[in-house]
């Protein structure tokens, strides 16, 4: 194809009028530096089991104001280091990619603890890690596209393990066992 081929499939911008006056590009209101999804509605938050504390397996908590809480691996996390192989929701008898939950109140998820083990990812060396629930509330639903694509646990936002609802009047508490971003050693994000 040429470039004269192509001309028709590109924006070609024409000024409009509504009632008298012209309305403004949609060209000139792009912001390069416009904030992500998760800059702009999610507060990050830390979580790392005691036990799991000396090995650097530090989880990502994104909780929402709606206080739903995006579950992830944080970029610290030594699985990183040694590259993700594969991402299971089978733990030990139970497949959390069964849980079923149905109306606003979300019945039927699974109760999950802090120290809740919600997915298993295996390295390229075969060793294995715990996903933590990180919080106490309702397993409202997995992301399966991690187990189809494992190069999304790295992408924040898109590559949590689980979604988790807390209730309402235990929010404050737990947000304050996690860590903030300025508590967390790593003390940074990606990109930053």
């Amino acid at each position: 194809m040429s470039a004269t081929d192509l001309e028709g499939y590109y924006l070609r911008e024409e000024p409009q009028t509504i009632c008298g006056q012209t309305i403004p590009s949609i060209v000139d209101d792009y912001v390069p530096d416009y904030p992500s999804t998760v800059d702009r509605f999610f507060t990050r938050y830390y979580y790392e089991h005691p036990v799991d504390k000396d090995r650097q397996e530090p989880h990502l908590v994104l909780f929402h104001s709606n206080r739903i809480c995006l579950i992830q691996l944080a970029p610290e996390h030594v699985a990183f280091r040694l590259g993700i192989k594969s991402v299971s929701f089978e733990v030990g008898k139970i497949d959390r990619s069964q849980n079923q939950v149905s109306g606003k109140k979300k019945s039927g998820g699974m109760i999950v603890q802090a120290d809740s083990t919600l997915a298993m990812v295996t390295c390229n060396d075969e060793s294995v890690f715990k996903v933590r629930g990180c919080v106490q509330g309702k397993l409202v639903e997995v992301n399966q596209r991690v187990v189809q694509d494992v190069g999304l646990l790295g992408r924040e936002g898109d590559g949590f393990i689980a979604v988790v609802m807390p209730k309402p009047e235990q929010c404050e508490a737990i947000k304050g066992k996690l860590m903030t971003r300025e508590e967390f050693p790593g003390g940074k994000t990606v990109g930053e």
